[in-house]
């Protein structure tokens, strides 16, 4: 239902901006907003614009379009939950990029501070309730909406850098997040997903190659160097803080700092805490082992050596713009 509800906000926006500027072309519309400037005050199109917004909010489950998200990852298969924290957040992400900083630049003085407010609420509120959370999945869901805050800071900032710290951002999400859904996964068994963060209690000890990789997506998310995670925080944050937008930045990172509490949370229950009942889990797949192996690839490699992964998204910008 809030899947129909936000999809008839989008075609709405899609509707009013077609009806001000007579095109569904992207670069069409573009054209005609620099050519009839005067069409960017239009009420109509402000409308479509705020419509527009509130869509891609509820694909990318931006505050307080976000009601959706921790229920649907709690009690969606885990498998199709790391879908959705991944492969669609980041095809919204490419879609609200390319429809807004191609199609829509003329009308950045509208939308720029209304996103400042939507990234600042959004990583408050995910990080806040995430902190309250015991079910690792709800956890992550809390934290996704968190990451798609701090990648909203580089959305705001925009320009070459902007852009290309998002690209990079969603490629280290992927990493961290697929592998850290994938360790889910393999300590689970049908009948019981074992997902209450109290359940990885003593997981270092008998599952200590799953516990090493947990840590890795733990630190990552958390933004812990030499990680994906830091890298991408650092070029968001350093985007925010070359278009002066300091105090963005440093919100970001107080909120960083926050976040850091319940992801380490995880691993003191895998290493310091004895298990609260024996853990019987289903069998370790190859395909699951070959996707934490690249997981874990994709994190550090992103992190130790990163300008290579950089300097792919600002090429990749020519096509996405």
């Amino acid at each position: 239902m809030l899947g129909a509800f936000a999809s008839a906000f989008l075609l709405y926006g899609i509707a009013l901006t077609y009806a001000s500027t007579g095109t569904l072309d992207l670069g069409g519309i573009n054209r005609v907003l620099a050519e009839r400037a005067w069409i960017s005050g239009l009420p109509i199109l402000i409308t479509g614009l705020a419509l527009l917004i509130v869509g891609f909010g509820f694909k990318i489950a931006l505050v307080p379009f976000h009601m959706w998200t921790p229920d649907v990852y709690e009690g969606a298969p885990t498998s199709i939950t790391a879908f959705m924290a991944t492969g669609v957040k980041a095809a919204g992400f490419a879609a609200f990029v390319r429809v807004f900083f191609y199609a829509l630049p003329a009308m950045q003085t509208y939308w720029t501070e209304i996103m400042w407010i939507l990234a600042v609420a959004t990583m408050t509120v995910g990080n806040i309730i995430a902190l309250s959370q015991s079910n690792i999945k709800r956890m992550l869901a809390y934290s996704s909406i968190a990451h798609a805050g701090y990648i909203l800071v580089a959305f705001v900032a925009g320009k070459e850098l902007g852009i290309s710290s998002i690209l990079f951002y969603l490629l280290a999400y992927v990493f961290m997040n697929i592998g850290a859904f994938t360790v889910v996964i393999m300590l689970g068994k049908k009948g019981e997903e074992n997902t209450l963060i109290s359940d990885y209690a003593g997981i270092a000890f008998r599952h200590p190659l799953l516990a090493v990789a947990m840590a890795i997506f733990m630190f990552s998310l958390a933004g812990v160097p030499p990680t994906a995670g830091f890298m991408a925080k650092f070029y968001v944050f350093s985007a925010a803080v070359k278009a002066n937008y300091y105090w963005l930045a440093i919100i970001g990172v107080l909120n960083s700092a926050v976040a850091a509490y319940y992801y380490l949370r995880v691993l003191i229950y895998m290493y310091f805490r004895e298990p609260e009942k024996e853990l019987a889990i289903g069998g370790f797949s190859p395909t699951a082992v070959l996707a934490i192996i690249i997981s874990v690839w994709g994190v550090l490699h992103m992190g130790i050596l990163p300008s290579a992964f950089l300097a792919l998204a600002q090429r990749s910008i020519q096509f996405l713009l």
